[in-house]
């Protein structure tokens, strides 16, 4: 007696096995597909063309964008598609958290940003502690509170007569943007000569 001989499939069982064949390549899987892939590049490369973006940013962006874009699309193909945008991004040397710090640094102190308010910002965007430290290591406090002044109308550039009450506000708002009491002061004392040539030097910041 010849063994049963196993069952063949019918039309029906075919189709809907190459039906799930074709739904692994749509994001109810947990592999991006060669599609999203792509997007995620282009997406990086627009980003990036437009402005610096710190890795967290640009993780955070397109994480976003692809929870937008792909409906149904899993946590893993979205994290899968974050890292291969970041990746992609270091491997053509257009992301750079040191960089990133570093010229963010500067621009703050010319505009009248203290270090520690620098740090804080910088620490938001996803910078490591260790870069921040090194980024603003040598910002120059006293020259950012000159820049502050200028900007607030404090110190030597103070247009109205000076009260205590005058007083108190404008030490106070150095405080509050991060700067320590002896360099407020010492700006708030300054003279507008004085003032003026600590801007002179510092333009090179």
């Amino acid at each position: 007696m010849k063994p049963n001989a196993a069952p063949s499939e019918s039309g029906e069982d075919w189709s809907r096995r190459i039906t799930l064949d074709l739904e692994d390549e749509t994001p109810t899987s947990d592999t991006p597909t060669p599609r999203m892939f792509s997007w995620a590049r282009n997406s990086a490369i627009y980003r990036l063309e437009r402005r610096m973006h710190t890795e967290k940013q640009l993780y955070d962006a397109i994480a976003r964008k692809a929870r937008q874009k792909f409906e149904g699309i899993s946590d893993l193909q979205v994290k899968a598609l974050a890292d291969f945008a970041v990746k992609f991004a270091y491997d053509i040397k257009v992301l750079d958290d040191v960089a990133f710090a570093e010229i963010s640094t500067r621009s703050g102190v010319r505009g009248g940003k203290s270090k520690r308010m620098i740090a804080q910002k910088l620490s938001q965007k996803g910078i490591a502690v260790v870069t921040v430290a090194e980024a603003v290591a040598d910002a120059d406090d006293f020259y950012a509170a000159v820049v502050l002044a200028r900007k607030r109308a404090f110190g030597p550039f103070r247009k109205v007569e000076l009260d205590e009450k005058r007083k108190v506000k404008e030490l106070s708002a150095f405080a509050r943007a991060g700067f320590g009491f002896q360099i407020g002061k010492r700006v708030f004392d300054m003279t507008l000569e004085d003032a003026e040539e600590a801007l002179d030097a510092g333009r090179h910041l």
